[in-house]
């Protein structure tokens, strides 16, 4: 297309009929499947109607989203494209600039990719990714959504501090790149053996009864624990499947350590990985309800003044 300014004529580069129709043409592609991708999220809605599966739910929008994703590239290049010499072209150019201007967003993407074939977590996992910890909420092609918990007390320090003394919400969502599964570690709660080992400590005097307060420590695992009858048998046999898994103790068991101020019981049990602060709470209430009436007492630090030096007061000549 050319213009006429002050008697000179100027050609527009890339503003020609051609280009004009491929605009239009573009245009037209990204409505028609802006509309096709509402009707099959509508369509969607109205099969899933009555299904309490999320993730179910989750998966049917990410495969409509994917679907479109992919016609809208195909039809991209369709329109544009039509000659295999300018494709080639295009596609080389093309691939320049999104290596050097968007590297991050590319590895996004491959991220997003890795985390759907591998396995790595799932919409409605509880994981621990760039730093963060909490459920998975949403999963896209470049971020990742994610619930925020806060912390229990052994990881009080660890970054970012939070002001949650459990793995309870703290309210916030938190969105991560999906590139952090090339440079950081994944914690996965809940994949394949949604179970965890807890540990409940108590100092205990030297002088009280060690024995019965091992017996209060175990019959209070076993009945707010899981018991390994009680596991389900599909997630216990997958993991037997496909991991080997060596001195995974099921069955509640209290461990001594011996300190210079008294003995330190520790009894290690399985648990869910959910309501994990109700269960330590309401093992709490009754262990010490159950050590009062034992006379059993928790120790603490204190210290014995066993003597004094003489004190002399002479006065003043």
């Amino acid at each position: 297309m050319t213009v006429e300014v002050f008697g000179q004529e100027i050609r527009l580069l890339f503003l020609s009929e051609e280009n004009g129709i491929k605009l239009l043409l573009t245009f037209g592609l990204v409505l028609a499947l802006i509309l096709l991708r509402w009707a099959f999220r509508f369509l969607a809605r109205v099969l899933l109607r009555g299904w309490r599966n999320e993730r179910t739910r989750f998966w049917t929008r990410q495969g409509i989203n994917l679907f479109v994703a992919v016609l809208l590239f195909l039809g991209f290049l369709s329109i544009w494209f039509d000659d295999p010499t300018r494709l080639a072209t295009g596609i080389g150019l093309v691939t320049a600039g999104l290596a050097f201007a968007l590297q991050k967003v590319i590895t996004a993407l491959a991220g997003y990719v890795v985390i759907l074939r591998g396995d790595t977590f799932n919409v409605g996992d509880r994981i621990t990714l760039g730093g963060v910890r909490g459920d998975v909420i949403a999963l896209g092609f470049v971020r990742t959504t994610i619930m925020e918990m806060g912390q229990p007390p052994a990881v009080q320090n660890a970054d970012p501090a939070q002001w949650v003394r459990s793995r309870q919400y703290t309210g916030r969502v938190v969105t991560v790149t999906n590139d952090k599964v090339f440079d950081e570690a994944v914690y996965n709660y809940t994949r394949d053996f949604p179970y965890l080992w807890e540990e409940i400590t108590l100092p205990i005097r030297y002088q009280d009864d060690r024995t019965r307060a091992e017996a209060i420590l175990l019959a209070a695992a076993r009945r707010h624990t899981v018991a390994a009858e009680d596991m389900p048998a599909e997630a216990l046999a997958q993991m037997r499947q496909k991991y080997f898994v060596r001195g995974a103790d099921l069955e509640p068991k209290v461990y001594w350590r011996l300190t210079d101020n008294w003995l330190e019981l520790t009894v290690r049990f399985l648990t869910g990985v959910y309501g994990v602060r109700d269960v330590k709470d309401q093992m709490a209430r009754e262990l010490l309800v159950e050590l009062d009436e034992a006379g059993i007492g928790l120790a603490s630090a204190t210290f014995e003044v066993v003597g004094l030096p003489p004190l002399r007061v002479t006065p003043d000549a």
